[in-house]
């Protein structure tokens, strides 16, 4: 099985996905919650302030040193990468690959077979690339999940690549 995914057709920039490093990337959504979310507000203020609001709790409450609660932190965090099961939204990489004028389509190829979407609708899919822990060796290296997770119990399997036309 290939485990490197392209992306081409009508695209100013050709290019290649490696899902094996996705896990050490900070776009990665735990699958298992994403869809879960009503509410999905992506503001970044707000998440900026309550970081910068957590973080001013623990110096006024713990003191500036690092308290013992991040050691278990970062241990819940490698665990969590160690045994969980994550996506990663494909906006980036198809607004990297720049989609010429006049292009209206992505198709996915997947096994033998493809999947034909609006590219309106193609920006919003997450690629899942680990179960478990485990990147999707059997019928991977990539899965598709609609932009509403309607196909979470069924996803598209076996990517092999993506054109856009």
């Amino acid at each position: 099985m290939e485990t490197i995914v392209s992306i081409n057709g009508k695209v100013k920039y050709k290019l290649t996905l490696d899902p094996g490093v996705w896990i050490f990337d900070d776009r990665k959504v735990d699958l298992h919650t994403y869809f879960k979310q009503e509410e999905k507000g992506n503001n970044d203020m707000e998440e900026y302030t309550k970081s910068i609001s957590k973080h001013w709790d623990r110096e006024i409450m713990e003191g500036a040193v690092f308290p013992p609660t991040l050691k278990s932190e970062r241990k819940y965090e490698k665990e969590r990468v160690l045994h969980g099961t994550f996506g990663i939204p494909f906006k980036p990489f198809l607004e990297n690959a720049e989609p010429e004028e006049g292009a209206s389509t992505v198709i996915i190829h997947h096994g033998s077979e493809h999947t034909e979407m609006p590219l309106d609708r193609a920006y919003g899919l997450i690629l899942g690339f680990s179960k478990d822990g485990k990147p999707l060796i059997e019928d991977g290296p990539l899965y598709a999940y609609f932009p509403d997770g309607s196909n979470f119990e069924h996803p598209i399997r076996n990517i092999s690549g993506f054109t856009v036309e």
